[in-house]
Order: C-alpha cells, then structure tokens, then sequence
C-alpha cells in the first residue's frame, strides 16, 4: 500500500508490517492502523514514527524508552493486554512517546503512556501506568547528547 505522509512523503508500506491498535491510541480512538518506520536516510536511530496508514497526515515520534532508562519495567494490569493477544516476551515491543518541541533541549518522552507491540500478531495498544513512578515529560536531550558523544 502506498500513502502520501507529511514527515515521508510517499511511502509503501506492507500489508504484513500494519500494527492494528483494537481501541485505538490515547486521544485518537478512531486511528487503528499504524506502521512502525524509520528515516532511511538517518538509519535505525533512536527515533522512529507511528506512521497512521488511515490518516497519512498523523505520525508520531515513539522510541525504545531503555535508551533514556535502562530500568524501565512499569507494572501493566494483564487485563490492559488481553486485546492484542497471549505475550511472548521476545515478541512484546515496548515503545514511548517523544515531544521534539521547537527548543531541542526540552525534547521529553511520556514514560506513563507506554505502547506496547506484540510483534508475533501485529496488535498493539497504549496504556496509562498508575501511580507516580513514571513521567509524562521525562526529559531526554542529556542522555541522547551523552550518548552521541559517547558513541553509542
């Protein structure tokens, strides 16, 4: 299938890599279908996009929050994940949402609203976690910039 994107342009995108999302995403229930992309031309960095294959124009920033907290394991109710299916940890994709605001120093990810991807079935669904443990706007731009510089 090929869509026109705003951050892409024109893109194909497989029929077997559309991620369906039962409820929706927070804030955009109607929005069911996604697929996970990169920027070719910047590789398989830390940032990658939601692409929604129904609205060509919305995609997200999402990355692997263990790249920002390596300690990262939020407690999910299994209830929250019966929707996508039985969870094979090799198979489970955790992803978190990034804000890139017009000051890069103010770059944040929302550990609180995770998105977890059961690979093997292509099902997925954002959750909200309770509690205090983890931030909407946990701040990031120091690590990734450490992590340039380092090399990694």
């Amino acid at each position: 299938m090929n869509i026109q994107t705003k951050v892409f342009g024109e893109i194909t995108i497989d029929d077997d890599k559309i991620i369906h999302f039962p409820a929706g995403i927070i804030g955009f229930p109607d929005l069911t279908d996604f697929a996970l992309v990169h920027d070719e031309e910047k590789g398989v960095g830390a940032i990658h996009w939601l692409q929604s294959v129904q609205e060509p124009a919305f995609a997200m920033p999402v990355m692997d929050p263990l790249l920002v907290k390596p300690d990262y394991n939020p407690e999910v109710d299994d209830e929250l994940l019966k929707p996508i299916g039985e969870l094979i940890p090799e198979e489970l994709l955790v992803m978190v949402t990034v804000t890139v605001p017009s000051d890069l120093t103010k770059m944040t990810v929302n550990l609180r609203g995770p998105i977890i991807i059961n690979a093997a079935e292509k099902k997925a669904c954002q959750v909200i976690i309770e509690g205090e443990g983890y931030a909407v706007k946990y701040p990031i731009y120091e690590i990734l910039n450490a992590k340039k510089k380092a090399g990694e």
